[in-house]
């Protein structure tokens, strides 16, 4: 029997060995993590992270062929496969800081590998990493194998939150990259074999090592670019009364450009496409390609001023202060049907309002009170190290509320901002909205999910990203 082991139980590893597990009932699955209170919820009934269909598949495979366990020596051991899915940090300190990937929870995991490893073993990169990640690891390997070979394999992961699971079942393409020589070729069959129980042949896609690795950052840093090109587009349409949203739509009507990503938005988020293309920035200046590095930054740079356009809009609109009003925030993950918050445009806009002494009551249907106060009060990057190494205890920002609904939310304030886009905010009844609140009452939709002319009628002043101003705005100086 194969026995596959993953490091790491989280929003990659969890997901992919469940339905690894589900697709090949021959193969036993094990999922490790040093993280206890992770473990324990994987092996409850409230799993750690909210993804559509994931609790079905873990509970048809729990128990039988798919194991979560924080014994990782033991599983890593007795496995043929290692998958390592750790977090991959952007550094905050020394050489290459605020760019390059922390590598030091992959270094350890490989260290580890090398040190328990009693049989010849598969180790396959599935955390995004930097190019060449797989020749640092396989010196570590090399240089502590006690005569045991590995073989390293690039199996990045091309999920998006909130479908991750009908991606795993139907994936566009599972890309393995692997060395050209024969002890490589066979590594990457031994992994073609697990897909092939229900990937079709022609989706498996098989490169060198190199380009496994860059694909990924490569993939994350083009769809990041459209999100930044349309929403550079939607400050443009503000200016002249075009409609983004009419825009967006004629030019995805070309089927060379296609109509996914160009929605307007307050910005993108996630764990994967800033970082990315961080590393991607940092990449290229390391290899000398100082122009490419250059072209590369502009695309966060854009996300980064639509969100402060975002905030500036909303409090020159309130006649130039927000302080002490109360402010409703309806959405805080990064995009519906995710309970994610990670790299969330809200962080940055609720920062913002804050530091203009706004009173924020913020409504999520998937994410906690804790995670917000942890959000809102942790330093850039920290969130993407394992809990148990992030600051403990955050100071709580006391013009921060959360509430479980979003009429409580609304309930008397100046301002209500939609930042994701859930489908219930679309249903809302807003007349009811519009009158527990304090007048003139503002919408600023950063998603482009309400109906802007029903709200006008009721009588909020909109604004929605993208769209032509309400003449409320038209009077006020745009802003930077």
């Amino acid at each position: 029997m194969v026995k596959i082991c993953c490091i790491g139980a989280g929003y990659v590893g969890g997901p992919t060995m469940a339905v690894i597990a589900l697709k090949c009932p021959s193969i036993e699955v094990a999922v490790v993590d040093i993280s206890a209170s992770r473990i324990q919820a994987w092996n409850s009934d409230q799993l750690p992270i909210y993804e559509p269909g994931l609790d079905a598949v873990v509970q048809q495979c729990r128990g039988k062929n798919l194991f979560f366990s924080t014994d990782v020596e033991k599983h890593v051991s007795e496995a043929d496969i290692v998958f390592v899915s750790v977090n991959t940090p952007t550094k905050t300190r020394g050489l290459g800081a605020g760019k390059a990937a922390d590598l030091t929870y992959w270094e350890s995991a490989a260290r580890m590998i090398a040190d328990v490893s009693k049989s010849d073993k598969i180790v396959v990169e599935k955390s995004t990493v930097p190019v060449k990640t797989a020749e640092a690891i396989e010196k570590i390997l090399t240089h502590n194998s006690k005569g045991i070979k590995f073989q390293i394999l690039s199996n990045p992961e091309f999920l998006a939150e909130g479908t991750a699971i009908e991606d795993l079942f139907a994936p566009d393409r599972v890309l393995i990259g692997g060395r050209e020589t024969p002890e490589g070729q066979k590594a990457i069959q031994a992994l073609k074999d697990v897909y092939s129980h229900w990937v079709p042949e022609d989706r498996i896609l098989t490169t060198n090592l190199w380009s496994a690795e860059l694909s990924k950052l490569a993939a994350n840093a083009f769809l990041a670019q459209r999100i930044s090109s349309v929403n550079a587009m939607s400050s443009l349409c503000e200016a002249t009364g075009a409609d983004v949203t009419q825009v967006s739509y004629a030019v995805g009507k070309d089927s060379r450009i296609g109509p996914k990503f160009l929605n307007a938005s307050v910005g993108f988020g996630g764990s994967c496409f800033q970082k990315d293309i961080l590393n991607l920035v940092y990449i290229c200046e390391c290899n000398g390609l100082p122009e490419v590095a250059e072209y590369w930054k502009q695309v966060i740079k854009i996300n980064d001023y639509q969100k402060t356009r975002f905030v500036n809009r909303l409090v020159s609109s309130m006649f130039n202060t927000v302080s002490n009003k109360k402010i409703a925030i309806l959405g805080f993950a990064f995009k519906k049907d995710t309970g994610d918050t990670r790299e969330t445009p809200a962080i940055d806009v609720c920062k913002g309002l804050l530091g203009d002494k706004a009173r924020l009551s913020i409504y999520d249907p998937q994410v906690t009170e804790e995670q917000i106060q942890r959000d809102l009060t942790m330093k850039k990057f920290d969130w993407d190290h394992p809990v148990h190494l992030q600051p403990m205890s955050p100071t709580t920002v006391k013009q921060v509320s959360v509430v479980w609904d979003a009429y409580s939310a609304v309930k008397d304030a100046h301002a209500l901002c939609i930042l994701t886009e859930w489908d219930e905010f679309k249903t809302l009844d807003y007349k009811r909205i519009y009158d527990n609140m304090q007048k003139p009452a503002f919408v600023f939709d950063g998603r482009n999910v309400a109906n802007v002319d029903k709200l006008r009628e009721i009588g909020f002043i909109v604004y929605s990203i993208g769209k032509p101003l309400d003449p409320w705005l038209k009077d006020i100086p745009s802003v930077a």
